[in-house]
Formats: structure tokens, C-alpha cells, sequence
């Protein structure tokens, strides 16, 4: 493979391993923090395999544009920490994140997101995601969260905190009789997808299953949650926090 391993092409690919570790570092016996970017925005992963190429000890080894190239790559390279987008396009990144996690347990994931709604860092936290950073977070941040997460620590930025803590209180505090714990991760992903006023169809698409699956949830969640309308499962939903109005 040649040095230039940058070279601009669609899709995805792992980056040229020497390229990545060509950098000196202080203490060469220590192998830098191999990391694996997956976010759909090809600039955003470009300009970050720049900033962490300065970074001593860091080493980005390979890119993904979508979760099942995430996926195959986390296979491949087996890096140790993923920093993902949880709106990957193939698969939600909760689901994205469980599946990285069956295959390589040692992996630490940080989503990195455009927002810090509760759906979505309640659910990449509860998938075992150990960080979460918003999009806005300086280069240093993102940095310290990596070395944070690859030593077996949790990082979540500012004001994320407090949201994991009365979650993780909540649950402590003892089963909900028609909560949202009763709920499969992905009867709320179908569940947020309703909610969002999406089609039966659209919805089988976006979660790459069949019309009769998600149909079979819907049924599935009205009748556990003693709903009997779309209209009740909207609302529930929203009072829930799983979607927004």
C-alpha cells in the first residue's frame, strides 16, 4: 500500500498502519491508542486524522462512513476506541455500538454527536458506550476523552453528567409497571421512529427489517403498555423522553 493513505474515495477503508505510527513518540515501547472514526461526514473524519496525527501516542488506524463498516472494520483492525456518530447511517448507532461491543468486548466506544438530546445519549450509554462529547467540544476535549475511555474510565461532557445520574437513579430505584425499561432496545428505536411520524415502510427500511416486524412490535408495545392508538403511542413516547415534540 502506498504511503499516501488520505487519498480522497468514497466509502470507507483502513488507513495505512505505518503512515498512522510513523510519528515519534517520547517512549517508544509504548504503543499509541489506536483509534477507529465513523461518522458520515468525510471533512469531519479528514480534519480530525490531522489533529491526531499531532497527538503524541494516538494513532488513527482506519474510517467508516456507515455501522456496518464500522462493524467489519472493528473486526479487522480491532481498535482501541471507536469515535462514532449515533445517527450512522446502516443501523442505529445504539444498535451499531451493542454489535461492536459483542465483537470486541476490550473496544471502548465515544459517540460523538451533533446534539445531547436524552434518547440518544441514554441510549448509546446504556449500549456501553464509555464516552459522549457534542460536536461543539474543542480538539483537546475529544483528546482527553480518548485517553480517558482507554483507560478503562467513563467520560461524559458537560452537562451530560447529571442526565446519566437520574437516569442511572431511576432505574436503580426499582422497576416502572409501563415505563420505558419495559420497552426492547428495538421496540423504542420503532417506537421513536413512529414518533417522528415516520411510515410503517420508511421504518422498515431505516431499521433494514421487514413492514410485518415493525408492525408486529407496534402491536407488540400498545398491547404491553395498554395503548390503543398511534396517537397514545406518540404521546407516551414524548412524556417518556423518547422523542420530542
Amino acid at each position: 500500500m502506498k504511503e499516501e493513505s488520505l487519498k480522497p474515495s468514497k466509502g470507507t477503508r483502513p488507513l495505512n498502519k505505518s503512515a498512522a505510527h510513523s510519528k515519534p513518540t517520547q517512549k517508544t515501547s509504548k504503543r499509541p491508542i489506536n483509534i477507529l472514526l465513523a461518522d458520515d461526514h468525510r471533512i469531519l473524519r479528514e480534519g480530525l486524522v490531522q489533529m491526531f496525527r499531532a497527538e503524541q501516542g494516538m494513532a488513527v488506524i482506519g474510517e467508516a462512513d456507515d455501522g456496518k463498516r464500522t462493524i467489519d472494520l472493528v473486526r479487522e483492525l480491532n481498535p482501541d476506541v471507536v469515535i462514532m456518530e449515533p445517527g450512522l447511517h446502516g443501523g442505529t448507532g445504539i444498535e451499531t455500538a451493542k454489535e461492536i461491543l459483542a465483537r470486541s468486548p476490550k473496544t471502548k466506544i465515544i459517540a460523538l454527536s451533533m446534539s445531547a438530546d436524552g434518547l440518544s445519549v441514554l441510549g448509546m450509554v446504556r449500549a456501553g458506550s464509555s464516552g459522549y462529547l457534542v460536536k461543539d467540544c474543542s480538539f483537546e476535549e475529544l483528546a482527553h476523552a480518548v485517553r480517558t475511555v482507554a483507560s478503562g474510565q467513563t467520560y461524559l461532557s458537560s452537562g451530560i453528567t447529571g442526565l446519566v445520574v437520574e437516569d442511572y437513579v431511576s432505574r436503580m430505584s426499582g422497576p416502572r409497571p409501563s415505563g420505558s425499561s419495559s420497552l426492547t432496545s428495538r421496540e423504542r428505536d420503532v417506537l421513536r421512529l413512529i414518533a417522528e411520524g415516520r411510515r410503517t415502510r420508511e421504518i422498515a427500511e431505516t431499521l433494514g427489517v421487514s413492514a410485518k416486524t415493525v408492525e408486529s412490535h407496534r402491536r407488540q408495545m400498545m398491547e404491553n403498555l395498554n395503548l390503543s392508538s398511534i396517537a397514545a403511542l406518540v404521546k407516551y413516547a414524548i412524556r417518556e423522553g423518547l422523542a420530542s415534540l
